[in-house]
């Protein structure tokens, strides 16, 4: 066993999917008048309607924005009063199942039908850019309701944890554009994991009775204690020249600098290639990407074998025996060894500033920032004060500037793991971190950030890096309970 720590079971995660469902029908039995709830969350009809005009046009200055706004504000008009817990929906609604289309038209009927937003149709940044733009225009223009409707405007959204983070990273603009105050965000779980969904108290599957459960899920949303998440910026650095099919959480940027308090050894190539993004849960390298890699191409290319979460877990699970989890020891392909053999990786500890190099022990390798992985498993574990004062750890929280660094030694190891017998390996907390992979017989590395896996190309001459900064600003949650 490696650490003297029970896994815990927490309320926001370790329990099964079927325990949350049948949790929720419980939960959902307290009923929310449909008129009153509708009353509070609904914004005035001229506001809905020039906030669809501005983004449709993609324009906060159109003609029809204009149009309802002197409409509004014309001599003997009557004042619109704001709702008193505004909100917005964002939903993928090829999540979820067959309830996915269902769910959308019962928010609809909930709220104005303006206020949901399918994802396929009108993207998180276009609701912030253009949306979010022209209730501010309003509020310069002394529109009192439209102003006291974007301070108190909270987001809900309907999905899985990739969904809430491209939600969140979109959110997170507002900060960098000094447009406050940033909306805070609740869940509604559609993923398969929802880990992010299980942290913040919203539970880790839709409910069997979601049809009477939304109304008290929006009702919870309006008045729940708001509570902040750290995000973490990850840097990739690699020899140009290498193709990368990345996927939707990152982006291609110009030429970055890494650290510059942490001197590179060797020799740097010419020219690089630069690659960005922001995740909220994880970032992995090593055998569990290899497994989420190939369930992810699979379910590409054979979409009617992952119709909901419990098939998609059915999968995966067979997914992971089938890469040789459990055969390593007795295998002579390099590309199923340990880690040690392409990967240095450096860290800025707990209470310090400086670098220093961390032993790499594991097949492995996870910086987690939630206390939920995997569906809701805690494999940093519960741990005891006297073995946290002795590795110079801290009690683990979402918000606490420190990522929880552990590994997978074997496949029995990370099964015992998931199964909440023991803790993983612990390696180390970090404020920042910096992964060197050199190529050598491997020449590809696989890595996932958030549920999003990749393939990562390594070069034998020149080293790839991966450094993982805290963005400044927390994320807003809404916690759930």
């Amino acid at each position: 066993m490696d650490s003297p720590g029970t896994p815990s079971r927490t309320s926001g995660s370790g329990r099964s999917s079927v325990i949350d469902s049948l949790r929720g029908c419980t939960l959902s039995g307290v009923r929310i008048p449909r008129e009153e709830l509708k009353k509070k969350i609904t914004f005035p009809e001229y506001i809905r309607l020039a906030m669809r005009e501005a983004i449709q046009a993609k324009d906060v200055d159109a003609a029809a924005v204009v149009q309802f706004y002197e409409a509004a504000h014309a001599e003997g008009a009557e004042p619109a009063e704001p709702p008193e817990f505004p909100l917005v929906v964002f939903i993928n609604s090829k999540s979820g199942g067959r309830h996915g289309p269902e769910l959308k038209a019962r928010l609809q009927e909930l709220m104005g039908e303006e206020q949901v937003f399918e994802l396929s149709a009108v993207k998180p940044h276009e609701f912030v850019q253009y949306g979010l733009s022209c209730l501010e225009k309003f509020a310069t223009l002394g529109d009192n309701c439209a102003k006291e409707t974007r301070q108190k405007l909270r987001i809900v959204v309907a999905g899985g944890d990739g969904t809430v983070g491209w939600v969140l990273g979109c959110l997170g603009e507002l900060n960098k554009q000094d447009r406050l105050p940033v909306p805070p965000t609740g869940i509604i779980p559609l993923g398969t994991g929802n880990d992010l969904s299980r942290s913040f108290g919203w539970g880790g599957s839709f409910p069997f009775n979601w049809k009477s459960a939304i109304k008290r899920t929006l009702d919870k949303v309006t008045t729940g204690p708001i509570v902040h998440l750290d995000s973490w910026h990850l840097l990739i650095s690699m020899p140009a020249g290498e193709e990368l099919d990345i996927p939707h959480s990152l982006k291609a940027t110009e030429e970055t600098p890494l650290d510059q308090e942490l001197e590179v050894e060797g020799e740097l190539p010419e020219k690089v290639s630069c690659y960005q993004g922001v995740f909220y849960n994880y970032f992995s390298i090593g055998m569990d990407a290899q497994v989420a890699y190939g369930f992810h191409n699979l379910r590409n290319e054979k979409p009617y074998l992952a119709q909901g979460p419990i098939s998609n877990k059915l999968i995966y699970s067979g997914y992971s025996c089938k890469q040789g989890w459990f055969f390593t020891p007795c295998s002579s392909d390099p590309g199923l060894r340990s880690l040690k053999n392409i990967l240095r990786i450096y860290a800025k500890k707990v209470n310090s500033s400086d670098w220093e190099q961390v032993h790499v022990p594991s097949r492995s390798v996870v910086a987690l920032n939630l206390p939920s992985y995997g569906s809701g498993r805690n494999p940093w574990g519960n741990l005891k004060p006297d073995y946290l004062e002795k590795r110079g750890f801290v009690e683990a929280q979402a918000d606490d500037g420190l990522l929880e660094v552990f590994g997978f030694k074997q496949g029995w190891h990370a099964s015992m793991v998931m199964v909440e017998l023991i803790s993983a390996k612990h390696i180390t907390q970090a404020s920042a971190i910096r992964f060197e992979l050199r190529g050598g017989e491997w020449t590809e590395a696989y890595m996932q950030m958030d549920g999003e896996p990749w393939k990562q190309p390594m070069n034998k001459e020149f080293s790839t890096f991966v450094e993982i900064k805290r963005v400044p600003h927390h994320s807003l949650m809404v916690k759930g309970e």
